[in-house]
């Protein structure tokens, strides 16, 4: 696994690598000592998949407060998404920033976000299976969200938005 570093700290994204031969391919998407040689304490305790129909879709910005705060590995596994994570740790030297990333599942990139960085994404095309690793259980009372248009953050997404839940709408905007 190849763990390249972003702009925010502890955020990476993480290029699988395939092993090929006339049967077809082989990778691992997920060992736990390679991601402590990465200095990355992630243990996995919940696996979630997201299936959208329809290209455009937001999904996101989403995150958990403490004491639930999560981590997160993102992989596109059909289809393509842009995916974004946003640094909402106050103190940061890169709060407020974003980093995006095109995710495929022709590429397998994966992305990883630590506590304390929202997630979210826009979907390509139609279609796309979206596999989420997560570093603590989901916790109704614990979510939240930031506003995907939220000018404070300007994140420039693809496509125009098809469709967006009324909660992913609604969520306040933040304050400096």
């Amino acid at each position: 696994m190849i763990f390249k570093k972003t702009k925010i700290s502890g955020v990476f994204v993480i290029k699988p690598e395939i092993k090929e031969d006339e049967r077809g391919w082989f990778t691992r998407t997920f060992c736990q000592d390679e991601f402590e040689k990465n200095d990355i304490d992630f243990p996995i305790v919940q696996v979630n998949r997201s299936f959208t129909k329809k290209k455009g879709t937001i999904r996101g910005l989403h995150f958990q407060v403490a004491p639930k705060e999560e981590g997160k590995i993102v992989h596109c596994l059909r289809g393509s998404i842009y995916d974004v994570a946003l640094d909402l740790r106050k103190g940061s030297e890169t709060y407020g920033q974003w980093h995006a990333e095109e995710l495929t599942e022709n590429n397998r990139k994966m992305l990883f976000t630590p506590k304390g960085v929202a997630h979210g994404l826009q979907t390509l095309e139609d279609g796309c299976v979206i596999q989420y690793f997560m570093s603590e259980f989901y916790s109704s009372e614990h979510s939240s969200g930031a506003r995907w248009d939220d000018p404070f953050f300007n994140i420039k997404w693809p496509l125009t938005p098809t469709a967006i839940s009324e909660k992913d709408k609604n969520w306040p905007l933040i304050q400096k």
